[in-house]
């Protein structure tokens, strides 16, 4: 065997004696193992004396020796009896240093084993750390450089949205200031028109009253024993007038539903509303129901039967008559529906004045009456009834108010034809309404 096959061997040797009774060297965290190789020696040093109790040590060959060594044997046989027991118990002893001295090399090499394991998990609880510092410091890297990028981002969109805001607010600052300005020169250019129409009206309204006066003073007063003069009454057909009227007129329901837009027009009025030419009474129930004071006067007896079977008031007089009879300023409002038209041309003018003279100051007149504009009127309902003397045009009407001192003068057609005549729809809009309007039309003014 060579030199360094020996030395291999003795190291072999070695590694497996300190693996089974590890020296100190081994530690945990900085701590050294207790080491056992004093023990170890220990131990041997011990069991070579367990081994010499009880015999005879060796000595030289010799005459002398060999007697020496003969009394030492005798002597030993002797004490025999006396050191058995502690031979014995020197024996046990060492097992049990031999026992301890196992565990003692067995517990080091389950802390070499747990220092192992521990610098195992030391290691790789450094390389976990080193790993979540990196990954701590690239993601607060990158949350540094998300919240520059947000903040850049949020300054500009802020940015971007007040100038947004500033340009939509100059903007509908913009857009509001030029309606208000078109509104306000829409406003004025109304008013101004407004004014004029004022202006035009009161001119007319003291003409009016001038020339009426000029024409009162240039014809003297009239004598007090003047009889009152009526027109001539015109030759009435006998025929059943209630059955015509239900017939051609229509049912009292409907017209008394169509007549409940005057009494509303007449609600605040200033004295009794009188009904000329009540006819079956629509307007007089309507009124009645509405809680106003009215009553009626018409020159057909069964009208005037019919009306007062109702309970109404109502009384059978010649219109103009009756009005001459009533006190001035006495009428807080007049009310003649279907009338005018079977009036003579003179009699119409004449009607109005009286009215004037007979309503109180801020009293309402509403008359209504078929509309000649209407060319279809002419083709079916006017001539219908054979009393009708001629349809009286809106403006003409509209004439008589304002010479006779009426304001506020309002026209509304009524009825339209298309409603009743659906072959009118084929006609141009321009057309129709211009010459196929309302089959009626009221006209409502105010007592000056």
């Amino acid at each position: 065997m060579t030199d360094e096959e020996l030395t291999a061997a003795i190291q072999e040797v070695q590694q497996r004696a300190r693996s089974r009774v590890p020296n100190g060297s081994l530690g945990l965290d900085g701590v050294a193992a207790p080491d056992l190789m004093p023990l170890v020696h220990a131990r041997d040093a011990a069991e070579g004396k367990v081994a010499a109790i009880g015999t005879v040590n060796p000595r030289p060959p010799g005459f002398k020796n060999g007697i020496i060594q003969r009394f030492k044997r005798l002597a030993a046989r002797a004490l025999d009896w006396h050191v058995r027991e502690q031979v014995e118990f020197n024996r046990a002893a060492m097992v049990c240093v031999q026992a301890t001295l196992e565990a003692m090399a067995d517990l080091n090499r389950s802390i070499a084993a747990l220092t192992a394991y521990h610098q195992d998990l030391r290691t790789s609880s450094e390389e976990w750390r080193a790993g979540v510092e990196e990954r701590r410091a690239a993601s607060e890297i990158h949350l540094l450089r998300t919240v520059s990028e947000l903040q850049s981002a949020f300054h500009l969109r802020a940015s971007l949205i007040e100038q947004n805001f500033r340009e939509s607010v100059r903007q509908q600052h913009d857009d509001f200031t030029h309606e208000l300005d078109r509104r306000t020169t829409e406003i004025q250019k109304r008013l101004w028109d407004d004014m004029e129409k004022i202006r035009g009206e009161y001119d007319r309204l003291i003409h009016t009253e001038l020339r009426l006066l000029r024409q009162k003073l240039s014809a003297g007063p009239a004598p007090s024993s003047a009889p009152v003069v009526s027109p001539a009454p015109q030759e009435t057909p006998d025929i059943d007038w209630a059955a015509f009227a239900e017939h051609f007129r229509g049912s009292e329901d409907r017209i008394r539903q169509q007549q409940k837009c005057y009494v509303a027009r007449f609600a605040g009025a200033p004295g009794e509303i009188l009904d000329i030419g009540c006819g079956r009474g629509e307007f007089l129930e309507a009124a009645k129901e509405a809680g106003l004071p009215v009553r009626g006067i018409d020159q057909s007896r069964e009208s005037v039967a019919l009306c007062r079977s109702k309970g109404l008031d109502v009384e059978q007089a010649d219109m103009f008559a009756y009005l001459e009879s009533l006190a001035d300023g006495s009428l807080g409002g007049a009310y003649c529906a279907q009338v005018v038209e079977h009036l003579s041309p003179a009699a119409v003018p004449r009607l109005v004045k009286l009215l004037s003279q007979k309503l109180r100051l801020g009293a309402l007149v509403a008359i209504e009456t078929p509309n000649p504009e209407c060319l279809a009127i002419f083709a079916t309902h006017f001539y219908l009834d054979p009393t009708h003397t001629r349809p009286v045009p809106p403006p003409l009407l509209r004439f008589y108010l304002e010479s006779a001192g009426f304001g506020s003068v309002e026209i509304e057609r009524l009825t339209p034809a298309v409603d009743s005549m659906p072959a009118l729809a084929d006609l141009p809009p321009s057309v129709r309404d211009t010459f196929f309007g309302g089959l009626d039309y009221a006209i409502v003014a105010k007592k000056l």
